[in-house]
């Protein structure tokens, strides 16, 4: 048809927008590195947040249990008050109940070898069945902790606690204790580190009276109605919180991300990678936009729509945030690989990729559409001036 544009086996606008970002090259390599920054930013910010989520409820998603009683007003699995030991056999007694266990969460002292202290988290467990016990276990086996003075620490921080190898030795609230075996990326969003052991010991480690612990984990019987259990036990023992375990985990990472404002400063971070991978991908659009100007008003002068033009401008941006989100991406996953074996772990699930990727788009589009105004306003007659 006379007067529309020829088309290319590409479409004419893809090669048209390649050929526009291509031409000035320095000026695409400068995109095309604040979108990869934008991206590692965006993306290293978002993976801390889904790592310390994790952090702050994995002793929680790991316990094995179905339900939790906890003492009233708990908000986070780190700190929390005391239950009576008669808690747990008023909840035994509720219909649908399997067992439950009990479970010790207290901060101590871990006098290193060379005489340093460090805090730590004491996780007392029943080792019968293992609800909240060790998990990720590289080396020992979780058996050893029924010896008097065992315990289990995480690699990641046996240089913090001093501890070189298994069967070295330190104290606990000046009591021995003896390293039995480590786990493996076991982090805690307090920094200090867990120590498993059994119930039994952590009593003897803490100021607890025999008959106290802090949690009690419910496992229910085949059948049983969770939701119709967890009514029945709290109506019974009055004066608790009990909660699904999803739920608790949910709690505690909304506690500690949410509450205290540790999450908000990361997604303020992310907001920032955004803002500047708009910046510098609208700038950059605008100037090839401008440079090329005359060439626009002549595609309009002999008929060409004003949406062909603002498919270049979007493919532009579409070809920046493919290229840029593509060397990102891979600069996200250097950075988890090497914080795999750091305190701080970044995460990257494929939920959280596809979330990266729409943001990509979202930033470039938003940055395209400071070009795409100004072509709005072109006069195809300019180009006869």
């Amino acid at each position: 048809m006379a007067g529309t544009p020829p088309r290319h086996p590409l479409h004419g606008t893809t090669l048209l927008a390649w050929r526009n970002l291509t031409h000035d090259r320095p000026r695409f390599v400068v995109t095309l590195i604040g979108v990869v920054f934008a991206v590692l930013l965006m993306g290293v910010e978002l993976g801390l947040l889904v790592g310390f989520a994790r952090t702050t409820s994995g002793i929680v998603d790991h316990s094995g249990a179905d339900l939790w009683i906890v003492p009233a007003g708990t908000t986070n699995v780190d700190i929390a008050g005391r239950l009576d030991e008669r808690r747990r056999f008023q909840a035994l007694a509720v219909p649908g109940v399997a067992a439950v266990d009990p479970l010790m969460m207290q901060f101590g002292f871990w006098k290193k070898p060379d005489g340093g202290n460090e805090s730590v988290a004491l996780v007392g467990v029943d080792i019968a069945s293992r609800r909240g016990g060790p998990w990720n276990l590289v080396e020992g086996r979780v058996e050893d902790l029924q010896q008097q003075d065992a315990v289990i620490i995480d690699r990641l921080y046996a240089a913090k606690l001093g501890v070189q190898r298994l069967g070295d030795t330190i104290e606990i609230n000046a009591k021995r204790a003896r390293v039995v075996g480590f786990t493996q990326g076991l982090r805690t969003f307090t920094q200090s580190p867990y120590v498993f052991m059994t119930h039994r010991n952590a009593l003897a480690y803490s100021n607890y009276r025999p008959d106290q612990t802090t949690y009690l984990l419910v496992t229910l019987a085949p059948g049983a109605d969770a939701e119709g259990v967890r009514r029945a036990i709290r109506e019974r023992l009055v004066t608790v919180d009990v909660w699904h375990t999803a739920a608790f985990a949910r709690q505690a990472q909304k506690y500690w991300l949410i509450t205290t404002g540790a999450g908000s400063a990361l997604l303020l971070s992310a907001l920032l990678g955004l803002v500047v991978g708009v910046v510098i991908v609208g700038q950059t659009l605008y100037a090839t936009t401008v440079d090329r100007l005359p060439e626009y008003a002549t595609l309009r002068a002999i008929g060409a729509p004003a949406g062909y033009l603002n498919r270049v401008i979007l493919k532009q941006a579409g070809i920046s945030a493919a290229l840029g989100f593509g060397v990102g991406t891979l600069a996200v996953y250097a950075v988890v690989a090497i914080t795999a074996f750091g305190n701080v772990a970044v995460i990257m699930p494929a939920w959280l990729v596809l979330v990266l990727a729409l943001l990509t788009v979202v930033m470039c589009a938003f940055g395209a559409l400071i070009s795409i105004r100004r072509l709005v306003r072109i006069d195809p007659t300019s180009v006869f001036a």
